[in-house]
C-alpha cells in the first residue's frame, strides 16, 4: 500500500543513511522499523551480499604468517623458475 508521509529534512538523510549502511531501501527501513515499535514481526532479512567488516576479529590470531622475508623469497623462486629455462 503506499502512503504519503511529511519527515523533517533532518530525519529523512539520517533514515536514507541507514538504510545505505544496511544495504537496504527507505522502504524496507521504514516497514521494520515501523514493525519493531508496533511489536510485529519484520518478516525476514533479505541477504545484500554485502560483508559487515571486520572479517576478522581483532582478538582473533591471523591463521596466516607472512614476512617481508618470505616474500621475497616466494619471488625470487618464482623469478628463478620462470627466467631459468629461456
Amino acid at each position: 500500500m503506499r502512503t504519503t508521509i511529511d519527515m523533517s529534512d533532518g530525519l529523512i538523510r539520517a533514515a536514507k543513511a541507514r538504510a545505505a549502511e544496511h544495504g537496504e531501501s527507505l522502504k524496507e527501513l521504514v516497514n521494520r522499523a515501523l514493525a519493531h515499535e508496533l511489536g510485529l514481526p519484520s518478516g525476514p532479512k533479505r541477504k545484500t551480499g554485502r560483508v559487515a567488516l571486520p572479517l576478522i576479529a581483532r582478538d582473533a590470531a591471523p591463521a596466516v604468517l607472512v614476512t617481508n622475508d618470505d616474500i621475497a623469497a616466494a619471488l625470487e623462486a618464482e623469478d628463478i623458475e620462470r627466467y631459468s629455462s629461456s
